[in-house]
């Protein structure tokens, strides 16, 4: 009993495991595995919640915000408002337009300036999505051409679609049309 005794003092005694410790090189340990995505998956969560967690802001900056949101939906509901004003009351409508044609050109180029420095930068990277998104569809322009040329390739009228072989009967049938009543029919009534 001794020599057993100390062989399975030996394998599970002293706070060791070599059974548990031997297999765990072959396969993870379920639980510890476990453990470790928690961890991880806690991590992640928190990087997630710092970005974004907003600092406590005061008023002008709440204010800032929602202003500088106002100009682009200004413009477009401002441009409809000109539209229904000019079919309402086509008379205030003009003498609006009279009141802008005395704007000195100066002017004019100055809000050109402010409105394409403002829109500006999005419409950079409107545009470089643009051409992003037609690179790729340049680069599949080739298999959509080989995809038409196999199609264009089954249709009824494409040279051989329906080779009938060396039965000349079976190609001149293949080829001529059948009668269809009902057409005959259409055609006969659009005629008249």
């Amino acid at each position: 009993m001794g020599l057993i005794g100390d062989l399975l003092g030996m394998l599970f005694g002293g706070d060791r495991n070599a059974v548990r410790e031997t297999v765990e090189v072959f396969r993870e340990n379920a639980e510890a595995g476990a453990a470790r995505a928690t961890q991880v998956q806690m991590g992640a969560l928190d990087q997630f919640a710092a970005e974004f967690t907003v600092p406590r802001r005061g008023a002008f900056d709440r204010f800032m915000d929602g202003l500088n949101r106002l100009p682009r939906p200004a413009l477009a509901l401002g441009t409809l408002g000109l539209f229904i004003a000019a079919m309402a009351d086509p008379i205030w409508f003009g003498e609006r337009m009279q009141g802008l044609a005395l704007v000195p050109e100066p002017l004019w180029w100055l809000l050109g300036v402010i409105v394409s420095f403002y829109f500006g930068a999005r419409h950079q990277a409107k545009t470089q999505d643009f051409q992003r998104d037609l690179a790729a569809t340049m680069a599949r322009v080739p298999q959509a051409v080989e995809n038409i040329r196999a199609l264009r390739a089954l249709r009824h009228d494409s040279p051989g679609v329906a080779d009938a072989g060396p039965d000349a009967r079976l190609a001149l049938a293949a080829a001529t049309p059948e009668a269809n009543p009902a057409l005959e029919e259409w055609r006969r009534l659009k005629r008249a």
